[in-house]
């Protein structure tokens, strides 16, 4: 397969056309070889504008994990407004192609995944691309990673219910904070912005991407 073509194609007919303007995210979407990424099994769909498992999910109990699709990620990354300055906190990177992306973006990024074979996996295929700014960290999704805070920007890699508290906390004064939430059964993006102690939301876009592990809603139970 033609993956150089796969991606020109994945560019020009999932990330253009749908409002990914940001010209560093579009070249280096156009440049980072997503296929890597994936199980030599599914490289054939690497591009392809869906959400793509990854067969080593499912492991330590810490469910399915799957790459989410290029299209959403652009979109999502794009709504983070990351900068060349910025150090990015990336949440649930599975094998690494966020970090990567987020790396050539970015300033320095710590990279989250709690699946350790799947950590050790995205630290390999970072260094193997000469990402030398991102740094793989094994540990629980929702607890992010305080100690190599505070951050300019914080992205989760799939749908959540909820964002923790603790997550906003490790933001910067200023920071932005950038998630799928699914609400009543629909996926939106939005943004989080963090002035002092308070935190603002503004809606992005409509989206569909897979469960992020970890950030269930707590649901009271009723007692008769």
């Amino acid at each position: 397969m033609d993956f150089e073509a796969a991606r020109h194609n994945m560019v020009e007919s999932q990330l253009r056309p749908n409002n990914v303007t940001e010209p560093r995210l579009i070249d280096t979407m156009g440049r980072i070889p997503r296929e890597k990424f994936v199980p030599a099994s599914r490289r054939a769909i690497a591009y392809c504008d869906e959400s793509v498992e990854l067969t080593l999910g499912g492991e330590d109990g810490a469910g399915p994990r799957y790459l989410m699709e290029p299209m959403t990620f652009g979109r999502l990354v794009q709504l983070s407004g990351v900068s060349k300055s910025d150090l990015v906190l990336d949440v649930g990177c599975a094998t690494g192609y966020s970090a990567a992306v987020l790396g050539h973006l970015a300033d320095a990024v710590v990279a989250v995944e709690e699946i350790e074979a799947m950590a050790e996996e995205a630290g390999n295929l970072l260094t193997e691309l000469g990402v030398d700014n991102a740094a793989v960290l094994t540990g629980k999704l929702n607890e992010g990673h305080p100690k190599q805070g505070p951050y300019d920007v914080i992205i989760l890699e799939g749908s959540v219910e909820e964002v923790p508290q603790r997550l906003f906390d490790q933001l910067k004064d200023g920071g932005r904070l950038a998630a799928i939430v699914e609400e009543g059964g629909v996926d939106q993006a939005r943004v989080y912005h963090k002035s002092g102690d308070a935190v603002s939301e503004r809606p992005g876009f409509g989206a569909n991407a897979k469960p992020l592990p970890g950030f269930e809603a707590v649901r009271e139970e009723f007692v008769f």
